[in-house]
C-alpha cells in the first residue's frame, strides 16, 4: 500500500510530460499562445505613465567651519523633512497643480484634496547617504502620463526645494542674529547701569578703594616720617628759641647792671652763651648730615643760623675790642650796651624768626596729624571697602563677560548670516536637470510580455494535463500499474497503417509549423515591447 501511494505521488518523468505534449499539442499551444496574447494586449491597453527625475546634490560649505561657524544646528536630514512637509503641503501642490495645468482629466470628478493626494503619491523621494551616515544627494521623481508635464513638474519641485532651502536657512540665521542683537542691546544697558554703579562709588570713595591701600600705607608712613622730622625741627627750634630768650635777657641784664661786669673767664656773659649756642648748633648740623643731603631744608636752615651767630660772635668781640670804645665818656659807654645795638637787634630779628618757624612747624605738624589720622581711618575702613568694591566690581564683571560673549555670538552670527545670503554656506545644488522621458515607467510591458509567455506556458500545461486525466487513456506502465497489482512482462508497440502515418506525420508537421508562428509572434511582441513599450 506504502509503495502504491509512493508511485502515484511521485513527479512526472520528462519522458511522460514529452508525451503529453506530444499528444495534447493543440490543447497546449493554443492556450498558451491565448496567455500569452492575452496578457500582452493587455498590457498595452494600461495607460503609460512616464516619471522624470532629477538628482540634488547637498553642497557643503565653501569656506572652512574653523573661520565661520554655521548659526544654524539643524542636522540637513531634518532640515530635509520640514521643507518636504511644507513643499507637499496642500497649498503648495494646489499652486503646482493650477500653474502646470496637472490632472486635466481628473478635475471632472476629483475634488482638490483628491488630486493632492494623487500628486503626493506621483512624487517619490529618494535618500542617498555617505559613509558617515549623512546625508549627500537626493533624487526627484515625479510620473506623469504626459512626459513634458513629468519634466516641468519635477523641476518645478527642484526649484521649490533649493529656494525653500536658501529661504529657510537665510531667514533662521536672520532670526539668531536678531535675537543676539537683543540680548545685547540688553546686556549693553545693564552693563551701562553697572559702569555708572562702579563710578559713582569711586568718586564717593575716593582715595579709600582697595586698589589704593597699598598707596594709602605708603603715603602713612610718609606723613608719619614727615610728622617726626617735623616735631624734631619743633623741638630744636623750641630748644635755639630758649637759648635766644636767654642771649637777648642777659644782654638786658648787661644794660641795667656793670658794663664791664665779666665771666669767670673774663668774657662776657653773652658771648659765653653765644658760643654755647654756636656749639649746639653745629652738633644739630652734624646730626641732621648724617641723616640728610646739604638740600635738606633742616640742613639749610641750621647753616643759615649757624652763619648768623657766627656774624653775632665776631661782632661782639669787635665792641669788645674797640679801642675807641674805651676812652669815650660813659654815656658812650652807656650806649654800646644799649639793647637797641646792632647784636641786639639782630638777636630779636631771630627770635622773630624763630617763633615764626615754631608756628609754622606746629601748624604742619597738626595738618599732618589730621591726614594721618584720615589716612588710618582708611586703612581702618579697608575691609568693608573691599567687600562693597568686590560686589560691585563682581556684578561689573559678570555683565561685562556676558557682554563680550554676547558680542563675539553676534558677530559670529552676522558673518554666518552673510554666509547663507551669498550662498556660500550648506545648500543645495541641482546636479542634473529634470530629464525628458522617452519610455514610459510604467507599466513595465516587457516584463508583462514575460509573464504572459509563462502564463501561456502554465495555462497550456493546464488545459493539456487536464485533457490527459480527462480521456481515460492509459500510455504509461506506471498508470498499468495503478490498476493491476501485476507486473508489466511485455509491451506492444502501436501498429499504424500508411495513412495513419501520414496523417500522424502531417499533424506534426502542422503543429510544428503552428509552433514556430506562435514562437514567432511571441518574439516579434517582445522585440516591439522593448522598442516601444
Amino acid at each position: 500500500m506504502d509503495e502504491e501511494l509512493q508511485e502515484s505521488s511521485a513527479p512526472l518523468e520528462f519522458a511522460e510530460i514529452k508525451g503529453i505534449v506530444r499528444r495534447r499539442r493543440w490543447q497546449f499551444l493554443i492556450p498558451f499562445f491565448c496567455g500569452w496574447l492575452l496578457v500582452w494586449g493587455a498590457s498595452w491597453l494600461i495607460p503609460s505613465t512616464y516619471r522624470s527625475g532629477t538628482l540634488i546634490l547637498v553642497e557643503q560649505p565653501s569656506v572652512s567651519s574653523k573661520y565661520v561657524e554655521s548659526n544654524i544646528d539643524s542636522d540637513i536630514q531634518h532640515q530635509l523633512d520640514s521643507i518636504t512637509q511644507q513643499i507637499l503641503s496642500r497649498t503648495r501642490l494646489l499652486r503646482i497643480i493650477d500653474n502646470l495645468g496637472l490632472y486635466a482629466k481628473e478635475r471632472k470628478h476629483k475634488n482638490p484634496d483628491d488630486l493632492v493626494e494623487t500628486m503626493r503619491k506621483d512624487i517619490e523621494i529618494e535618500l542617498t547617504h555617505s559613509d558617515d551616515k549623512k546625508l549627500s544627494s537626493f533624487n526627484i521623481y515625479y510620473a506623469s502620463r504626459d512626459p513634458k508635464m513629468a519634466q516641468q513638474a519635477t523641476s518645478e519641485l527642484a526649484n521649490l526645494f533649493i529656494t525653500e532651502n536658501l529661504e529657510e536657512r537665510e531667514q533662521r540665521s536672520e532670526n539668531t542674529t536678531n535675537f543676539l542683537e537683543d540680548q545685547l542691546d540688553q546686556a549693553r544697558a545693564k552693563l551701562a547701569a553697572q559702569e555708572a554703579k562702579l563710578r559713582v562709588f569711586k568718586d564717593q570713595h575716593l582715595g579709600e578703594l582697595p586698589t589704593q591701600t597699598q598707596s594709602n600705607l605708603q603715603i602713612l608712613t610718609g606723613l608719619q616720617s614727615q610728622l617726626q622730622a617735623n616735631q624734631d625741627s619743633l623741638n630744636r627750634a623750641k630748644q635755639q628759641n630758649t637759648y635766644l630768650e636767654s642771649l637777648i635777657t642777659q644782654y638786658r641784664a648787661m644794660d641795667n647792671g656793670s658794663g664791664s661786669k665779666q665771666g669767670e673767664a673774663g668774657r662776657p656773659l653773652g658771648l659765653a652763651a653765644i658760643d654755647k649756642e654756636l656749639d649746639q648748633l653745629k652738633a644739630q648740623l652734624a646730626d641732621l648730615t648724617s641723616h640728610y643731603t646739604d638740600k635738606h631744608p633742616d640742613v639749610r636752615k641750621t647753616k643759615e643760623q649757624i652763619a648768623r651767630t657766627e656774624t653775632l660772635r665776631e661782632r661782639v668781640i669787635a665792641e669788645m675790642n674797640n679801642p675807641a670804645a674805651k676812652s669815650t665818656t660813659a654815656p658812650v659807654a652807656a650806649a654800646s650796651l644799649d639793647p637797641k645795638t646792632a647784636p641786639m637787634l639782630e638777636l630779636e630779628s631771630q627770635l622773630k624768626a624763630n617763633r615764626l618757624e615754631i608756628a609754622n612747624r606746629e601748624a604742619e605738624i597738626k595738618d599732618e596729624q589730621s591726614k594721618i589720622n584720615q589716612y588710618q581711618g582708611r586703612l581702618n575702613m579697608a575691609p568693608v571697602m573691599e567687600q562693597q568694591f568686590a560686589d560691585i566690581t563682581r556684578d561689573y564683571d559678570q555683565s561685562k563677560t556676558d557682554y563680550e560673549s554676547l558680542l563675539a555670538k553676534k558677530n559670529q552670527s552676522e558673518m554666518s548670516t552673510d554666509l547663507e545670503k551669498t550662498q556660500q554656506g550648506e545648500h543645495f545644488r541641482m546636479l542634473d536637470p529634470p530629464n525628458l522621458p522617452v519610455r514610459p515607467y510604467k507599466p513595465n510591458r516587457l516584463m508583462l510580455c514575460g509573464a504572459g509567455f509563462a502564463f501561456g506556458l502554465v495555462l497550456g500545461g493546464g488545459f493539456a494535463f487536464g485533457q490527459e486525466k480527462l480521456s481515460g487513456k492509459i500510455y504509461s506502465e506506471r498508470e498499468i500499474k495503478k490498476l493491476v497489482p501485476f507486473d508489466v512482462i511485455a509491451e506492444i508497440p502501436p501498429i499504424e497503417s500508411l495513412e495513419e502515418q501520414s496523417s500522424h506525420q502531417r499533424g506534426v508537421w502542422i503543429a510544428g509549423a503552428a509552433a514556430v508562428v506562435i514562437v514567432g509572434f511571441i518574439l516579434l511582441g517582445s522585440a516591439v515591447t522593448y522598442l516601444y513599450g
